[in-house]
């Protein structure tokens, strides 16, 4: 029995008819909607995978589509990223954006809470700074050996402001 091996010519790229349909009807794929939100493309199925994002519909061929709708929410989220919130804080930010009846004393709220949370970060901050400038300053930073950075670094429990007690060499 002799085999029949079809060949088929090389066809020109194009779209596969659903995206096109979708493209028509403002849809974008993951790429598209990553460029349009300044989300990248791993993000948004991570933001999908953990609940930020709602699955959103695909193509026959499994390729995400996003409707401005999502693009928006993609940006909501960057920005909420961006001011620092963490991610329970923007689903609980996202869950007041979705809730036209919200107070926005909730809002606010969130908003003070988070302020309040960046300065205590801030302070800690600024209290590893004076720390390592005190070090550093105490280090000569020249061929010996010797280096009160490190000395400091090998205690245990130091309290930030305040570096060893150790005289510099």
């Amino acid at each position: 029995m002799r085999q029949t091996i079809r060949t088929e010519r090389a066809q020109p790229a194009r779209l596969r008819p659903e995206l096109a349909q979708a493209r028509a009807d403002g849809l974008a794929n993951i790429g598209e909607a990553a460029r349009a939100s300044g989300v990248s493309a791993k993000m948004i199925r991570h933001y999908e995978s953990i609940g930020l994002m709602p699955s959103v519909g695909r193509t026959f061929a499994g390729y995400r589509l996003y409707a401005d709708k999502d693009i928006h929410r993609l940006s909501f989220i960057r920005r909420a990223r961006n001011l620092g919130f963490s991610t329970p804080d923007i689903a609980a930010l996202l869950g007041l954006w979705d809730n036209r009846r919200r107070s926005s004393a909730q809002v606010k709220k969130l908003a003070q809470d988070h302020v309040a949370e960046l300065r205590e970060r801030i302070a800690e901050m600024q209290a590893m700074q004076r720390t390592l400038e005190a070090l550093a300053s105490r280090c000569h930073g020249d061929d010996r050996p010797d280096c009160p950075i490190l000395d400091d670094l090998a205690l245990d429990d130091l309290a930030l402001d305040e570096p060893a007690a150790d005289e510099a060499n």
